[in-house]
């Protein structure tokens, strides 16, 4: 267990993998909001594309470490983001409901965005791939952290890494 405690809180010594990690992770962060964004024109959309997002900031915890990744990351940000994307999506289906369509029925939103409802369909769709991306995102990173830190909270991954 002490090796992936020293894997998750040092950094790594090689200088061509943070040299490209800090190129690529920029790169795979733009890439992964075009594919939410363009996910109700083209295929791919907010599944994919929090997958993408949180490979991101799992390349940053494998290159940088655990304790440098939760300074711009923090678990209960990523509890956040998960709850806040799982109520974006049901919320914009309850006010499908609320307005009198199906649940995600994209056609009603038209009632209060008054933009057409081909239109409305699209940023409906839009808002719901925005919410699936933080959600898939934040339950990524979520599962590598449990998985590599054997479930223990951020507090006591620090006190066992000094302790062995």
């Amino acid at each position: 267990m002490s090796g992936v405690n020293d894997m998750m809180t040092k950094q790594s010594d090689d200088v061509i993998v943070k040299t490209v990690s800090r190129l690529l992770i920029p790169f795979m962060q733009i890439y992964a909001l075009y594919v939410i964004a363009h996910g109700h024109y083209s295929p791919g959309g907010g599944f994919q594309g929090g997958v993408i997002l949180g490979a991101s900031i799992i390349l940053l915890v494998i290159t940088y470490g655990l304790d440098n990744a939760l300074r711009k990351m923090s678990e209960k940000m990523n509890t956040i983001l998960c709850s806040t994307g799982v109520f974006i999506y049901a919320g914009i289906g309850a006010l499908c409901l609320i307005l009198g369509g199906n649940f995600l029925d994209y056609a009603e939103l038209d009632q209060i965005l008054h933009v057409g409802i081909a239109h409305a369909r699209s940023l409906g769709i839009l808002g719901v791939e925005v919410g699936v991306g933080a959600t898939v995102m934040a339950a990524m990173i979520s599962i590598f952290l449990d998985i590599a830190t054997g479930g223990l909270p951020s507090k006591e991954k620090n006190i066992q890494g000094k302790r062995a």
